[in-house]
């Protein structure tokens, strides 16, 4: 049974990126296992809320299990249960029900200075040994792009990320005829009607980004959506993204795991649950800079394929907490 002795909260500033920041969560039990967890991009009153009251929540408390926990946030969730899978010697992927070894990887590339450009660098990750492209679109960055990268690579499998900047679904059904796999994020996420309109008229598969099984399910009852975009960290703990990635499995709908961003924890959460059975479609772990992760070894994807690191229990990385401590804006300890 898990008890923790001492917490530390590390506030990162990361070399990369508009809101490059992570909050990092260190649990040391009292036979000195620990655990970590991580939270991209944290709102202003997270730091406060943790400083005032996880010692109390956590310092000397008895609990059986990460979910017996009440009150924690996605990198406190994280951390209990890195230190509750390390404590009994088994890979996280395998406590939450994975059941891959390694994973696709698609490589994710932003609208770029030219369309010839673009066609390049897509070039040197196929060469690199990707067989999976997600290309960011904006309007006005859309159809010549992906028209331009089609024509040069006709078998290439192509998704294209909206990042919920779209209004109208016009030039998305315009993309359609160029063998698109999956349309990602095209509207915002509380127009469910747009994006039920547009699955109707596209083959290509729209994916929804929820933050929660009850936004899942308002797509789940409208059919808006054949793809669940997963990313762990959006969710209050593992368990409800676990609980999330249960339903759309069972409505049939594919399942893509993301969470490129932040040290590196966050990276190897989401490879865990991308493990899980109905996570179908290439993992999302390349950006930003590999060698700006804390991790041993760094997580991220060899010729298109991620491992799934299955003969360490926890995470399955090692920590450089040296680093993390050169890194750390601000700091508590209880």
């Amino acid at each position: 049974m898990p008890r923790v002795r001492e917490l530390e909260v590390f506030r990162v500033a990361l070399p990369f990126g508009r809101r490059s920041e992570s909050l990092l969560v260190k649990l040391t039990d009292y036979a000195g296992m620990t655990g970590w967890g991580e939270a991209l991009a944290p709102q202003p009153k997270t730091w406060s809320r943790l400083e005032e009251s996880l010692g109390a929540l956590l310092v000397g408390v008895d609990w059986e299990h990460p979910d017996a926990v009440p009150g924690t946030d996605s990198a406190v969730d994280m951390a209990c249960w890195d230190l509750w899978t390390r404590m009994r010697g088994v890979p996280l992927a395998h406590a939450v029900g994975g059941t891959r070894t390694s994973l696709m990887a698609t490589v994710r590339l932003e609208p770029d200075k030219s369309v010839e450009h673009l066609v390049t660098r897509v070039n040197q990750q196929v060469c690199a040994g990707y067989g999976h492209v997600t290309l960011d679109i904006r309007p006005g960055w859309d159809v010549e792009p992906v028209r331009a990268v089609r024509a040069a690579y006709p078998a290439l499998t192509l998704a294209v990320d909206g990042d919920g900047s779209y209004t109208d679904g016009g030039q998305l059904v315009a993309l359609d005829s160029y063998g698109i796999e999956v349309i990602e994020r095209p509207f915002p996420v509380t127009d469910v009607d747009a994006h039920a309109t547009l699955q109707d008229q596209v083959a290509a598969a729209v994916a929804v980004e929820v933050r929660s099984t009850a936004e899942l399910d308002d797509y789940l009852t409208l059919r808006a959506a054949r793809v669940l975009l997963l990313r762990p960290t959006a969710f209050p703990s593992l368990t409800e993204a676990r609980r999330a990635h249960d339903r759309a499995a069972a409505a049939g709908w594919d399942i893509q795991c993301a969470g490129g961003q932040g040290a590196g924890l966050a990276r190897a959460a989401t490879v865990a649950l991308a493990s899980l059975p109905g996570c179908t479609l290439a993992c999302d772990v390349t950006q930003p800079p590999r060698q700006n992760q804390i991790v041993t070894p760094i997580v991220g994807a060899v010729a298109g394929v991620i491992a799934v690191p299955l003969t360490q229990p926890g995470l399955g990385h090692t920590i450089d907490e040296d680093r993390v401590r050169r890194m750390a804006k601000d700091h508590f300890q209880a």
